[in-house]
């Protein structure tokens, strides 16, 4: 029997961890947890294997850590050293297999075509593509690989091992081969989705595995359902392409921002961020909406439908209305949110509108971002910065987005 692959997925294993031993070389072998932000008892965003193997793991506050792991190192994530390091490993790769998709800042999926699809000559492929992150990129980088005809059953054939796994996945030797993973160890099974799975009937993966797709569309409550348990059996799904919707950004405030017109910069400084990434991503915004988290209230906010504008001085016009109608019960942390995105090439302007404003505020605009990103961020600034200033407000690297150089000095 012929056996043959599509996908070669690749997950850089405990990568923040991994960059931090690249950049200090003393860390090599040593347990590193690498934290959300330098302040006092943060919590680990990543533990090295060295660290892991003592239980150290993500959402580790420092003071356990340092129970569970005497003499752990601590270094805060540094997101624009990570998206370089990013980037050298997608060179890499390059050398061997183009890469398809980016999924995350350590994760990305491969096609297989002709021989490249005979299982053993992917193997090659997928040891080879190891080799070449730890020769071009840094020794202190490993990743796991994934072969099959999918990619969700290439991302658990990922995960099968870490760190340095290379294993595939194949009708013919599942599900035993996933039995013992539990619901939630899967892709895109939450833990209200393992519930409602649960409640089913269906309690393990081998149950999930040989679960009738029709069913699943119902559990599911639509067509995902489906796509997911015919692709966990290695059948090819088109998924539909998504559309980018909105451009958000948040953050929690620290000690110095607490206060009330601490966390109004604050949120005024990521609204600025976020409309310099809309004019540079090609779009512009129909809707604005703010967001606070205080402590005796819990999340409140407000928002609604504007003009279509990537105009900064509009949205902090706006933004100041918004901000007017909350009420302010010691904040916690700030969000804002640019929505209803609409392409430029989609963009018809407004006829009874006076174009000589809106051109020159464009003008205004680019000639500030110019700056910027020549002469580093805030450069030019649109009003007073928050009282504490805080790295990296506006390019931090979040599930499913990675923040572009650009990012860095805006």
């Amino acid at each position: 029997m012929s056996r043959r692959v599509s996908t070669l997925f690749f997950d850089m294993n405990s990568f923040y961890a991994s960059v931090a031993q690249a950049e200090e070389p003393a860390l090599m072998g040593r347990p590193v947890g690498v934290l959300t932000t330098d302040a006092p008892n943060a919590a680990c965003i990543a533990a090295s294997a060295e660290a892991k193997r003592r239980g150290v793991r993500m959402g580790t506050r420092q003071n356990e850590a340092r129970q569970l792991c005497p003499g752990i190192v601590f270094r805060p994530v540094q997101h624009d050293v990570c998206v370089r390091y990013h980037h050298a490993i997608l060179r890499a790769v390059d050398t061997i297999l183009p890469v398809d998709r980016v999924w995350s800042i350590d994760e990305c999926s491969c096609l297989l075509t002709g021989s490249q699809q005979d299982l053993p000559r992917a193997l090659e492929i997928g040891q080879a593509l190891q080799q070449a992150v730890l020769h071009l990129v840094h020794p202190a980088l490993r990743c796991s690989v994934g072969l099959a005809p999918t990619r969700l059953l290439a991302k658990l054939a990922a995960g099968l091992e870490k760190p340095g796994g290379l294993h595939w996945l194949l009708p013919e030797i599942l599900p035993e081969r996933i039995a013992h993973l539990a619901l939630d160890d899967l892709p895109g099974i939450s833990w209200r989705m393992k519930a409602r799975l649960e409640a089913a009937g269906i309690a393990d993966v081998r149950a999930l595995y040989h679960l009738d797709p029709k069913r699943a569309r119902a559990i599911w409550g639509n067509v995902a359902g489906e796509r997911f348990i015919r692709e966990l059996r290695g059948e090819t799904v088109v998924w539909p392409a998504t559309k980018r919707g909105m451009i958000g950004h948040g953050q929690v405030l620290t000690a110095g921002n607490t206060s009330a017109e601490g966390a109004r910069l604050v949120a005024r400084r990521l609204l600025v961020k976020a409309a310099a990434r809309l004019r540079r991503e090609g779009f512009y915004t129909r809707s604005l909406h703010v967001g606070v988290k205080c402590a005796r209230a819990g999340h409140i906010g407000q928002g609604g439908t504007i003009r279509c504008t990537q105009d900064t001085g509009f949205l902090l016009e706006t933004f100041d209305r918004y901000w007017g109608q909350l009420p302010q019960h010691k904040p916690l942390a700030v969000n804002v949110t640019l929505g209803s995105l609409l392409a430029e090439a989609e963009f018809v302007p407004d006829l009874f509108a006076s174009p000589e404003p809106v051109a020159r505020n464009s003008r205004l605009n680019a000639v500030v971002d110019a700056l910027n990103q020549r002469f580093g961020q805030d450069t030019i600034r649109y009003g007073q910065l928050p009282p504490h200033h805080v790295p990296y407000t506006g390019a931090k690297i979040a599930f499913g987005r990675i923040p572009s150089a650009e990012d860095f000095r805006e």
